[in-house]
């Protein structure tokens, strides 16, 4: 009777091996799928499709928008800060610097 439980712990202890190694293989799979995207400039456009909520993002996620580079971000968080946040996506244009444009070529990935 000894026997079955050292064997019942052999086999699971191949099985728990065996899960833990195809779990492995999978994510070393999906970092070489990212490496390959990268590398076909893939991933920047993804980073790039994200949605960037005006009241609430950060420096660095308006950065991601076309058109908007450090001055611009910092304007529209200085003018959420005043005004006390954006009612509308149209209200990006009175930020300065920031026309109807730049509102358009982002709007689908804009969001309030």
């Amino acid at each position: 009777m000894n026997n079955k439980p050292k064997h019942l712990n052999m086999t699971l202890s191949a099985l728990t091996l065996g899960v833990i190694l195809l779990v492995n293989s999978s994510l070393g799979f999906a970092k070489e799928v990212n490496v390959s995207a990268s590398a076909q400039g893939q991933s920047s456009a993804v980073i790039k499709q994200q949605v960037v909520n005006l009241n609430k993002s950060t420096v660095e996620q308006l950065l991601t928008l076309k058109g908007v580079g450090n001055t611009k971000a910092q304007a529209i968080i200085a003018y959420r800060q005043q005004v006390g946040g954006f009612k509308s996506i149209d209200e990006l244009t009175k930020v300065s610097g920031i026309g109807d444009k730049i509102v358009s070529q982002n709007k689908t990935r804009l969001s309030i």
